[in-house]
């Protein structure tokens, strides 16, 4: 089942194109990855998607209906937490979340109290005195007491320290196992790679490659090092091989997937003494496309 579908969406602010032609869905019970720079095109996506933004061309729908005609029905079974959240000074953390449950017309006492703790926020404080790390767990908190079919967040992590991104993590995989959706864009590559079922990469308002983590490594490099008991002479002269450099434990280079087994017949000649090998990272796969490269988009 579809929850969210983007089809040919493209924003235009002025002459300032800030999304062309951007496509994906996300189906029911999946954890979506939405990565780029600062600048890439998410966040306008993103208010597309709440019905801040109006498309100039294209359509998105959630839960089959259309998001900016339907967008008041549409809130009432989303969750949505942004890179900053703004909240009202005056109010404490606790009556922040209060008024957000009771707007969405659901109340989980115990999880959210559970929320609570586990996040470690303080709930009677005035939101005027919370750092920012505090604003998104007043943020996160709302949003997963909440009874909502679909979660978009967006760089929710910001701000957060390492335990609490661990936190975060947990109860994204928990509302997965729900059958709930996740919409996660981030520029955090390890916190996309260790949840996300699929990915899709924007670059200057474009969608540049999509599809499953195993779907997508096969474009990017293999890491090795090799150690020889003959001279690895030529081998940064060979197709496919990129990044040579000599390291304590052996010869580091990286390797193109069509070209690996030609590099593994030359080395195995050479007397092989060590050699690993460490299966491609999405961030491999990130700085392939950014390499060089550089936006200056919202």
């Amino acid at each position: 089942m579809t929850v969210l579908h983007i089809d040919h969406l493209s924003k235009r602010f002025g002459k300032f194109q800030a999304l062309k032609d951007v496509t994906f869905t996300i189906k029911k019970g999946e954890i979506f990855g939405f990565i780029g720079p600062n600048g890439a095109g998410k966040s306008t996506t993103i208010r597309t998607l709440l019905g801040i933004l109006k498309p100039s061309s294209g359509s998105a729908s959630i839960f089959g209906m259309d998001v900016w005609k339907e967008s008041v029905a549409i809130h009432e079974k989303i969750a949505y937490v942004p890179g900053d959240a703004n909240l009202w000074p005056n109010l404490t953390g606790g009556e922040v979340i209060d008024l957000f449950l009771k707007l969405r017309g659901s109340h989980r006492p115990e999880k959210k109290q559970e929320l609570i703790d586990r996040f470690q926020l303080d709930p009677s404080k005035k939101c005027r005195t919370y750092s920012k790390g505090n604003r998104q767990k007043v943020a996160l908190v709302a949003a997963f007491a909440s009874d909502a079919e679909l979660f978009i967040l967006d760089e929710p992590t910001s701000g957060l320290d390492p335990l609490m991104e661990r936190v975060f993590q947990e109860y994204v995989l928990e509302a997965k196992a729900q059958g709930k959706s996740v919409l996660l864009s981030s520029h955090i590559l390890s916190e996309v790679e260790r949840l996300c079922d699929r990915v899709a990469i924007i670059r200057q308002g474009e969608i540049i490659e999509s599809g499953s983590l195993e779907e997508m490594r096969h474009l990017t490099r293999t890491n090795l090092v090799i150690e020889t008991k003959e001279p690895l002479n030529g081998i940064s002269n060979m197709s496919g091989v990129h990044t040579v450099k000599e390291t304590e434990k052996g010869t580091a280079l990286q390797v193109d997937a069509e070209a690996l087994d030609e590099v593994i017949k030359k080395v195995s000649t050479l007397g092989i003494i060590r050699l690993e090998s460490t299966p491609p990272t999405l961030e491999d796969l990130f700085m392939r496309h950014y390499e060089g490269t550089g936006s200056d988009q919202t």
